[in-house]
């Protein structure tokens, strides 16, 4: 369990124009996040992304609340989503979100915080590689889609990350004792 309360802060620094500008504040108590990601992205500019995310004691998230805050410190755009551990999905209204059936966790660009989701929920043992299917938020635009991934526990502390999406894309990620991100390679680092 994590002390409670817990800060931890990461750097972004997968902007090829603006590398390393803007930070993460994330506070943690037992089953509950709140974060804030202030940063600059390549494609649409300066923008900061506020979330509260929520999960019971196995991990499993069951409400997340997203905000992109406008230059003047208002929402400009907000996005709430609530699941029941099983796989299936709700928006704000209540609406059932189709498209998300199966996903039992939640991935938020641009944060490393919920990498942690997979890797607390489901232990694996060194050399065993897991898929997922994950609820995909871009926080830039607050839109969402399912998104196959796998993880692969490399020794004690570092996972091997897949997005299964076609890209190819793969990243070994230094972890703490608690399961949280200390080095995402090329994207985010731990101060």
């Amino acid at each position: 369990m994590f002390p409670i309360p817990r800060i931890v802060c990461w750097i972004p620094n997968w902007g090829a124009s603006h590398p390393e500008v803007g930070i993460e504040h994330l506070r943690l108590s037992e089953g509950q996040a709140d974060g804030l990601v202030i940063a600059i992205d390549d494609e649409r500019g300066p923008f900061r992304l506020h979330y509260r995310l929520s999960w019971d004691p196995q991990w499993c998230l069951r409400d997340a609340e997203l905000s992109l805050i406008s230059e003047e410190g208002v929402a400009a755009r907000t996005m709430r989503l609530a699941t029941d551990g099983q796989g299936h999905w709700t928006d704000d209204r209540g609406a059932a979100l189709p498209a998300l059936e199966g996903c039992l966790d939640i991935d938020i660009w641009p944060t490393p915080f919920t990498n942690s989701f997979p890797i607390r929920r489901v232990p694996l043992a060194v050399g065993e590689r897991r898929q997922f299917r994950m609820a995909w938020v871009d926080g830039t635009a607050l839109t969402v889609r399912p998104q196959a991934q796998a993880y692969t526990r490399l020794d004690e502390r570092r996972y091997r990350f897949e997005s299964l999406d076609g890209s190819g894309f793969t990243a070994d990620l230094e972890v703490d004792e608690h399961g949280l991100v200390v080095d995402y390679p090329g994207l985010f680092r731990r101060v």
